[in-house]
């Protein structure tokens, strides 16, 4: 299997009734749900890693990613 060259996505973690979800705007459309945290974080590896793989096996380009992530404060 090719090795992909390294790629870093800012993943947002969601605790929900009785599991987890998680999202990323980079790339679009990846989700994931888990029982626990590192579930859901192991789910989202395999989701975006399937994408990528996608992308790589359509001769398509993976998108650098745009999202970040930042705190405000609220006195």
């Amino acid at each position: 299997m090719k090795q992909l060259p390294m790629y870093r996505f800012l993943i947002v973690v969601e605790k929900a009734n009785g599991n987890y979800s998680v999202y990323s705007s980079d790339p679009p459309g990846c989700v994931a749900t888990g029982k626990t945290r590192e579930e859901v974080k192991r789910n989202m590896q395999e989701a975006v890693e399937m994408h990528v793989r996608g992308l790589w096996g359509d001769n398509l380009p993976v998108p650098e990613p745009q999202a970040f992530a930042e705190f405000i404060d609220i006195p």
